[in-house]
């Protein structure tokens, strides 16, 4: 063998399959030229000869490809004995069925992509500024080109400066870089081929007048298409024009073509084509479009995809000036892009891999900014004073006694994290600690516990619930426990009547109230304390920041305790909460029953209602949950009032229906659940009001109307309502939609009841805004950044977030980063101002 010479694939197989094809393919030929008579040989038929050679079939051919040899052979045996049509059929499906048997084990030849030069992006993104007075800060309005209507129409998505333009980044990408040639176009994808114009046909429709149609015969080594563009007008149906795009276009001339593919009867085809002829195959694409990722924004009625772009291509130059808030050391040690590049790639990128690495630099700055941000919230409220509640000696009584006091004792780990809890309160470092535990884990009496630790050190306690129903709820247990340990207590919600109001205040304000509980009415300025000492929030993620921080403001420097029944993973929970402490209440107390949970149709929904009235015949209550409170024409769905009167006057004559919704005064709402609690209403038709706090033992049925409406953790939320007593317990989700990804995610409810699990689910599906409540938290929004997707490049951030801050706290050798920081702030807070 000559030196340097490749051996071709499967040298030893190829040229005995080669042959056999070939004397295959001859024998086909001529019985076709005959007149497919089943010609007669010296030794054989035409048709023995064929079985005969199939039997004697090269070893290792794909086993497709060999079944259908197989079924070819089977046809054969019985040749001579069909008839003519039949015959012809099968000779001419042996002959393909070999063609492509030849075509794909021959030796492929690298049948390569199409060679594409495109005028590099640098090029585009080092154009002149249009004025060398722009910066960040600039005025959209004020950018050459950019006229009052458009400035008006990028305002209404919110971007108004240059620096907002830049940060708005594109929803997708159309992937024109993705070169192949004809016979690689798949449908339903994007493409790019570079070809030879075989024809060049311009002409007017003959059914509309209006109408020009350009129509090109396209060629390349692999096959060939046909690819046409339609222009609407009179003025492009004249003959010169037409003449003038045949022109464009001559026979021989080399075209790119970018578009979406997709199918047709005839084939693969173009659906509105860019096209761009080259001077010659080796000349460059001055296109912005064609052969590259463009760019898809989120656009707003009158603002087209084409002028945004332009708009942002006007502005990207000016990155290249901006300072990168990262040092040089720690970006090569991180492996990451420049700030400046990666600003410009992402908006018009130049590879799929240069598109990759700008969005990690990207997302892992707004991880580093939000680590930074919590590391610094943490910081500062470790340096307030707060008052140690640590116990005096042989002072266990309050926490001893309500610990006696209780029917069940605490679970493991219960007793773990209130031991975490009271090891903070004992501090002279104001306690910051997010407790994340499952649907009746038992939160409420941690806190309890945790209260009265702050009670029997001198202070006083605040709980705080995001609904009066809740606020009631907590109240109500209360009122069980705490005069037996002769602690005074009192409820603050909206609905509390002026002279109890001001009594309450009063007592408040000199001590002779220990513990406040309500809802957000604690925040209002006349309620001032004595001596705060703890505050506790019950559903954190319902409130933000600012609502807790006015309610600390009230204390010298109360201790703090969140909790929360929407669990997370943990290491997501210490990167959304990483200025709390997170302990997780893992385990649920004995006795607690698992709750059977099934999925129905509408037209099963008597199921639930046969449920229903054999588990009230135990003694047990039922919950019907609807996400409406009056009907809705537009989204069809059954409301509250609607099925409360139908199950009080069709379903269940016989017994008490009651019905709960958000717009009833608080003293209905109360009576309500206390109907239902005490047994006087067995059935109680609800919105979401019950998701959180409601607590009767004696509920052992859920049904929950279009169920498809309602988050994972939601629906999770509202099962936990029932099998909180010894009797078995069920949830009937009721789905008519024909959504594919409902099902999915009610189908996750119905195989497990472990709320970390499901939470994760919820969050991969309705992603971290609406599940975690972040824009309620005091984060900053997350542009590019994905909780659930980017973890491993949040967790690289973290680490560079506590490195620096343990190494700089105040970040003073980090100017840059505190620039960045401070200017989020600002942004932020001018957010928030227009929000209001």
């Amino acid at each position: 063998m000559a030196a340097g010479h490749q051996p071709s694939p499967e040298p030893a197989e190829l040229p005995g399959l080669e042959a056999w094809l070939r004397a295959l393919q001859q024998a086909l030929q001529v019985e076709a030229d005959r007149g497919f008579i089943d010609l007669k040989g010296r030794q054989t038929c035409f048709s023995s000869f064929v079985v005969q050679q199939l039997q004697l079939r090269p070893q290792d051919l794909p086993a497709e490809a060999l079944q259908r040899l197989l079924d070819l052979s089977a046809g054969f045996q019985s040749y001579g004995e069909l008839p003519l049509a039949r015959r012809q059929s099968l000779v001419r499906t042996a002959r393909e069925r070999l063609h492509a048997l030849r075509q794909a084990q021959q030796p492929v030849l690298a049948m390569a992509p199409p060679r594409l030069r495109l005028v590099s992006n640098s090029t585009v993104a080092g154009k002149a500024p249009n004025s060398a007075s722009l910066n960040a800060d600039t005025p959209l309005s004020e950018v050459r080109g950019v006229g009052p209507k458009t400035a008006s129409r990028l305002a209404q998505l919110g971007l108004l400066l240059v620096r907002d333009l830049v940060h708005y980044y594109p929803r997708d990408y159309l992937d024109y870089a993705n070169l192949v040639r004809i016979n690689g176009l798949k449908p339903g994808t994007t493409a790019t081929i570079v070809a030879t114009v075989r024809r060049s046909h311009a002409f007017a429709s003959p059914r509309n007048p209006n109408l020009s149609i350009l129509e090109l015969h396209l060629v390349d080594c692999t096959g060939r298409i046909k690819v046409t563009r339609f222009f609407a007008g009179q003025r492009f149906s004249s003959p010169g024009w037409l003449q003038s795009q045949q022109r464009l276009f001559p026979v021989g001339a080399t075209v790119a073509v970018s578009g979406l593919v997709k199918e047709t009867p005839y084939g693969p085809a173009f659906q509105d084509p860019l096209m761009e002829v080259l001077e010659s195959p080796q000349s460059p694409v001055r296109s912005e479009t064609i052969g590259r990722l463009l760019p898809v924004y989120g656009l707003t009625e009158g603002l087209g995809a084409d002028r945004l772009r332009q708009v942002v291509e006007a502005v990207i130059p000016l990155v290249s000036s901006w300072p990168d808030p990262l040092p040089e050391a720690l970006r090569r040690s991180q492996k990451l892009m420049g700030r400046s590049e990666a600003l410009t790639q992402i908006h018009g990128p130049s590879s799929q891999e240069q598109l990759q690495a700008s969005r990690r630099r990207l997302v892992f700055d707004e991880f580093l900014l939000l680590q930074l941000g919590l590391a610094q919230r943490r910081r500062q409220l470790s340096l307030r004073p707060a008052p140690p509640l640590a116990l005096p000696p042989g002072g266990e009584g309050l926490v001893q006694q309500f610990l006696t006091i209780l029917p069940f004792g605490l679970t493991g780990a219960q007793q773990r994290v209130l031991a975490e809890i009271r090891a903070d309160l004992a501090r002279p470092q104001p306690m910051a600690r997010l407790v994340q535990g499952d649907v009746g884990s038992g939160k409420t009496v941690v806190a309890l516990a945790s209260l009265l630790t702050a009670i029997e050190a001198g202070c006083q306690g605040a709980l705080m619930a995001p609904t009066e129903v809740l606020a009631e709820q907590h109240y109500r247990k209360l009122a069980e426990w705490l005069p037996q340990l002769h602690v005074t207590s009192a409820l603050l919600t909206g609905s509390t009547p002026a002279p109890r109001r001001r009594q309450l205040l009063q007592d408040l304000v000199n001590g002779q109230l220990q513990l406040l509980v309500g809802t957000h009415a604690l925040l209002e300025d006349p309620v001032l304390f004595d001596r705060l000492g703890l505050v506790v929030v019950d559903e954190q993620h319902r409130f933000g920041v600012r609502q807790r921080n006015r309610l600390l403001a009230k204390g010298l420097q109360p201790h703090l305790l969140t909790m929360t029944a929407t669990p997370i993973p943990r290491t997501l929970a210490l990167s959304l909460h990483g200025d709390l402490d997170v302990s997780q209440i893992d385990e649920l107390p004995p006795g607690r029953q698992p709750i059977s949970t099934s999925m129905i149709k509408g037209s099963q929904r008597q199921r639930g209602y046969e449920l229903i009235r054999e588990q009230v015949a135990l003694g047990q209550r039922a919950y019907v949950v609807l996400p409406l409170v009056e009907e809705s024409e537009k989204l069809e769905l059954r409301s509250a009032v609607e099925v409360h009167r139908q199950l009080s006057e069709e379903e269940f004559p016989d017994l008490a229906v009651g019905l709960l919704h958000g717009r009833l005064s608080s003293a209905e709402k109360q009576a309500a659940i206390g109907a239902f609690a005490s047994g006087q209403t067995q059935v109680l038709v609800s919105t979401t009001v019950v998701e959180v706090g409601v607590d009767v033992p004696e509920a052992s049925v859920m049904v929950i109307e279009h169920a498809e409406r309602f988050g994972l953790a939601q629906l999770h939320q509202l099962r936990g309502r029932v099998g909180r007593g010894a009797a078995s317990s069920y949830c009937l989700l009721i789905n008519d939609s024909s959504n594919v990804l409902a099902r999915q995610r009610l189908e996750v409810l119905v195989r497990t009841s472990d709320g970390f699990e499901i939470a994760e689910m919820d969050l991969r599906l309705r992603g971290p805004g609406q599940v975690l409540g972040t824009r309620q938290s005091g984060l900053p929004d997350l542009a590019l950044a994905s909780l659930t997707e980017d973890g491993t490049v949040l967790e690289e951030a973290r680490d560079v977030a506590r490195m620096i801050t343990a190494a700089d706290p105040e970040l003073q050798q980090h100017q840059g980063l505190a620039h960045a920081l401070a200017e989020q702030r600002r942004r932020q807070m001018d957010q928030a101002a227009r929000l209001n």
